[in-house]
């Protein structure tokens, strides 16, 4: 298994080892004792499986009162999967990285706590998988515009096809800046009026 560090260093893009022969492949796709030896010890408490047909967005998405780390990959077809830093006080706030993941690739994409996520399809459909380290709070969601032009993301497409809650979203900019995670590194006490970098 290897391990990699994105542009956001706390965002890791992981690579299985995956055993191939003529009968077909096997790969582990969640071990904790090996992930964990190579950093990345996390539990999860919940699963989830979605299926989009091409051109799908999803995102950017993310849970303040109940943060979920995510642990993403497709297991069908290909997505462009996006984290964004949205940790107050941040040196990296605002900034995303952007993966290609597919059932081909096998990779998977550590999103920890404090980061929005999102995907496109790129496939004509996809599944995506992926595991949770809290359980869904719809009353905890905070969801920002695909669309931001502050963000700069390069989705690959002009008209996605979006929920009635995504095509609503707000700008990085417009959210309540008490709503968003702060940074570890800056204590909100340090953190008066919540500006946002």
């Amino acid at each position: 298994m290897k391990i990699t560090p994105t542009e956001l260093p706390e965002v890791l893009l992981i690579e299985p080892d995956v055993h191939r022969d003529d009968r077909g492949f096997f790969l582990e796709t969640w071990h904790a004792g090996k992930y964990a030896e190579a950093g990345l010890d996390v539990r999860f408490v919940q699963d989830n499986h979605s299926r989009s047909q091409r051109g799908t967005l999803r995102g950017l998405h993310a849970q303040i009162a109940r943060p979920q780390g995510k642990l993403v990959r497709a297991t069908i077809g290909e997505i462009l999967d996006v984290a964004v830093d949205i940790r107050r006080g941040s040196p990296r706030f605002g900034r995303h990285v952007a993966v290609r993941l597919s059932a081909e690739n096998f990779r998977q994409l550590w999103i920890p706590e404090g980061f929005a996520h999102g995907f496109c399809v790129l496939s004509d459909s996809a599944d995506l998988q992926y595991k949770c380290t809290d359980f869904y709070d719809p009353t905890s969601e905070l969801t920002i515009a695909w669309n931001d032009p502050a963000l700069g993301i390069d989705w690959t497409i002009d008209e996605p096809l979006l929920s009635e809650k995504d095509r609503g979203a707000r700008t990085l900019a417009e959210q309540v800046p008490g709503d968003l995670p702060v940074h570890p590194g800056r204590p909100a006490s340090s953190d008066p009026d919540a500006s946002t970098n």
